[in-house]
């Protein structure tokens, strides 16, 4: 499994490097607080560790002097296949008064592009990004939202110019 991790931040961290694109809109404001909790990701341009993703969910912890602390978990291969954890470190920069622009750290001393692309105003549905465009999230506060609203996503992701080919929707068992 260290081996996985560290191809996963290698492959992460390349896409560290400079953009040809404009650069990414981001959330005008976020409330870390608020945005603290679980993200069930809905669909994204996934890292080769994500490609068979199931029940993916993205946890962050109100922040502690910049830090958040971050778990990822997900089921490898289908719903009920073994359960995968990362726990990145995401650093906000606080030269951005926004909070929408942080860092991600897999491991020491790379961190990684991390963008709030969007938040919506209830903090129910998120967008995240990188400058590259290579890898986004679509993430909500539930397994699973509503068409119009997944369409209204994808069409943030669509403006900031990604190529929708390479988004895949994220199965998750629904809650009981």
């Amino acid at each position: 499994m260290n081996h996985l991790r560290l191809l996963f931040v290698l492959a992460f961290v390349a896409g560290c490097a400079s953009s040809p694109f404009p650069p990414l809109t981001t959330a005008a404001a976020v409330d870390l607080n608020r945005f603290a909790g679980d993200w069930y990701v809905i669909a994204s341009i996934p890292t080769f560790l994500e490609k068979n993703a199931y029940n993916a969910i993205e946890s962050y912890e109100p922040p502690v002097n910049g830090r958040i602390k971050t778990t990822f978990r997900f089921n490898e291969g289908g719903l009920d296949g073994e359960e995968n954890r990362f726990y990145p470190t995401g650093f906000v920069d606080e030269s951005e008064e926004s909070n929408a622009f942080w860092r991600m750290q897999f491991v020491w001393p790379f961190k990684a592009e991390y963008r709030i692309v969007y938040v919506s105003e209830d903090y129910e549905l998120t967008v995240i990004g990188r400058s590259k465009r290579d890898y986004v999230w679509i993430m909500a506060r539930t397994p699973a939202v509503p068409e119009h609203s997944y369409q209204s996503l994808v069409n943030i992701v669509r403006r900031e110019g990604y190529d929708l080919t390479a988004l895949r929707k994220v199965p998750h068992v629904k809650p009981d």
